[in-house]
């Protein structure tokens, strides 16, 4: 087609700033793990949006943190490490700053380092005055010359036009890198891990760090006696302590009930047919530090 733009948009910014939320309003899908904790992220999901006239790649990284762990380091290689093979970066920034903190201020220098065009996305401008929006603005566009400046609120829907054509002007003409039908590459069982750790990580709210892995042992789609596509998925849910094992079963079993209840049923949506969820839980007191396990996070090239 001519004139048809493709490419690879970078989400960067500090933890629980928005991005999986933004990524998953953009797309129209779920694709990126959502819950109000920090590093929720832990690979670069990528995301496809496929308009009339572009497909635009956009790549979720894990949120800028210091690191305390292997896994946390490897977090940290994920979010700079795909600065260089992108087309543009979309940095994202909380309206609620008043001055440019120490994890943006590091992102803002990967940036620099690259040269490449960047979007600034302020999120969360229904928190504050305009005047402060706009002394923040300043701050930014002082330290970088931005290709546009987007004040937004990620949850609403309006912005979601505003953010794709900017990205589509800054886009050069390519060919589409993966069918129009597709939303993420990530697959199925991925998909299926990350449903189950978000829904644990927002029914755990503080009960539990945020040490829970996920790992989906079996995935096979079958049909049942009334003829209909089900899959059948075995996930084992590992945790850091045998007291946080505890708190995810919950008296009775009750709370893993909920997390699988509310998984399924987000995995119904997601892959339109029926599943059959079984969970359990297990300690794993090392994980984090534990290279083959971390070594899922990296990114793959």
């Amino acid at each position: 087609m001519e004139n048809f733009k493709s490419g690879f948009v970078a989400l960067i910014g500090r933890t629980n700033v928005g991005k999986s939320t933004l990524l998953n309003m953009l797309v129209g899908e779920k694709v990126a793990a959502t819950a109000n904790k920090v590093q929720t992220t832990r690979t670069a999901i990528k995301g496809i949006v496929n308009t009339e006239h572009s497909q635009i790649v956009f790549i979720d990284t894990p949120g800028i943190h210091k690191p305390k762990t292997k896994l946390n380091e490897t977090m940290l290689e994920t979010s700079f490490g795909v600065i260089k093979d992108i087309d543009l970066i979309l940095f994202m920034i909380e309206a609620t700053s008043t001055e440019i903190g120490r994890g943006d201020q590091r992102i803002l220098e990967k940036i620099k380092e690259s040269g490449k065009k960047a979007i600034l996305l302020i999120n969360k401008i229904d928190l504050i005055e305009k005047e402060k929006l706009l002394k923040l603005i300043e701050m930014y566009t002082k330290e970088y010359q931005f290709e546009a400046v987007i004040p937004i609120s990620s949850l609403k829907e309006k912005y979601r036009k505003t953010i794709l054509e900017e990205i589509e002007k800054n886009l050069k003409e390519g060919p589409a890198y993966y069918d129009i039908e597709e939303y993420t590459d990530q697959t199925m069982r991925t998909l299926a891990e990350e449903t189950i750790r978000e829904k644990a990580l927002i029914l755990l709210q503080d009960e539990v760090p945020h040490g829970i892995l996920v790992e989906v042992t079996k995935m096979q789609l079958r049909q049942n006696k009334q003829g209909q596509d089900i899959y059948d998925i075995e996930a084992t849910i590992y945790c850091l302590r045998n007291s946080h094992k505890g708190i995810i079963i919950g008296k009775n079993g009750e709370m893993l009930k909920k997390i699988g209840s509310f998984a399924r049923a987000d995995m119904e949506r997601n892959f339109g047919t029926k599943v059959n969820l079984k969970t359990w839980v297990k300690v794993k007191e090392d994980w984090q530090e534990d290279s083959q396990v971390v070594k899922k996070f990296k990114l793959d090239n």
